[in-house]
């Protein structure tokens, strides 16, 4: 394959990521707004649509084992291919979480708030934002900016533990709460997961520049 065909196919490849990662993102928030707003219907369209992110990871994954079948890639390009593969596989897991908080819009539709949802919704927001940061900095090969992006993933955490403690105290205080409470605390990690994803997407962007594999979720 000439190298101008196989380049073309890079890129393709690279666009198909960020049209998944845009997918996911959505499918995130729209997670948090069935759940904020006891959205049934729109639980039930983000369980029925994840198979499209499915289908798209099947689809980028293919297409990376055609790329190295019809040319023998360069070690960088195999470090491309072999990046764009892995970051995929994060933004599925994540998808995978928005599915689990809409079935737990589902679970808990006929009870009433034990507690106003304000901090999920931040949750989601700093997620989502961590997302798009994450696959920005992939794009533009943007190191520093892969590093920044994860200390967000310490304000997540720090909201977590604020939202578990304020739960716990509520099924001790109220045991009437211990269901939906429950369920609250499962959304939460969840996005606390999704967060950690994000990190992951910076991680295979630093060694797609570098070379070099980190742990940043420590």
């Amino acid at each position: 394959m000439p190298r101008k065909v196989f380049d073309s196919h890079l890129e393709e490849l690279h666009v198909d990521l960020l049209k998944m990662g845009s997918m996911v993102e959505k499918q995130i928030y729209l997670s948090i707004e069935s759940l904020v707003n006891k959205d049934l219907e729109l639980a039930q369209s983000i369980i029925d649509t994840d198979i499209n992110v499915n289908n798209m990871q099947k689809e980028i994954e293919n297409k990376a084992i055609r790329l190295i079948a019809m040319q023998q890639p360069l070690a960088v390009d195999l470090r491309n291919i072999f990046t764009a593969t892995k970051i995929v596989t994060d933004l599925e897991r994540m998808a995978d979480h928005a599915v689990d908080i809409a079935k737990i819009t589902k679970k808990i539709k006929n009870d009433t708030h034990v507690k106003m949802l304000v901090d999920i919704p931040r949750m989601g927001e700093l997620v989502k934002a961590m997302i798009k940061e994450a696959l920005d900095s992939y794009v533009e090969g943007d190191i520093e900016r892969a590093y920044e992006i994860c200390k967000k993933d310490d304000e997540i955490d720090a909201i977590y533990r604020q939202v578990f403690s304020e739960l716990i105290l509520l099924m001790m205080d109220n045991p009437k709460t211990i269901n939906q409470a429950a369920q609250f605390l499962f959304v939460c990690k969840y996005l606390e997961r999704i967060a950690d994803h994000a990190t992951n997407i910076c991680e295979w962007t630093i060694y797609l520049e570098t070379g070099e594999q980190i742990d940043l979720n420590v």
